[in-house]
């Protein structure tokens, strides 16, 4: 009876929508073409409208869970929507960037599980550093 209830419940999220999507990019980040790189293999799962949803992201409760992460991500800094910013708010991204790399914030970790190609090595991070610091 556990066993049918548990089936049943796992069957009933599968019916609970999920938003996916990926809208239009609004504008391209102006970034030199390693710094973009980095950003695309590292950042645009979450942070931009380039977002390459796994299969995971199409099963409760998982895509719960990846959803909440990219929606949010994007609220915090949208590389596809860079043009939205102005040079004040620019700045406090960079700095909110610089701070989560140089932390080892970003990538999240359990990003990293599941997607260890977007593990920044060291010259990686030291160039992300180094172009959040003078980007603005």
């Amino acid at each position: 009876a556990a066993g049918i209830a548990i089936v049943v419940l796992f069957l009933g999220a599968q019916l609970i929508p999920v938003e996916r999507s990926n809208p239009p990019v609004e504008q391209e980040i102006e970034a030199p073409q390693d710094v973009k790189a980095i950003l695309k293999q590292s950042c645009y799962d979450c942070h931009s409208h380039e977002t390459v949803w796994p299969w995971y992201a199409h099963v409760a409760p998982a895509s719960w869970l990846v959803a909440h992460d990219v929606h949010d991500a994007r609220r915090h800094v949208d590389f596809s929507a860079w043009n939205r910013y102005d040079a004040k708010k620019r700045a406090k991204k960079l700095d909110g960037i610089h701070e989560e790399v140089d932390e080892g914030e970003m990538p999240l970790w359990y990003y990293l599980l599941m997607h260890p190609e977007a593990r920044l090595d060291p010259r990686q991070k030291a160039r992300l550093l180094e172009w959040a610091q003078t980007g603005r």
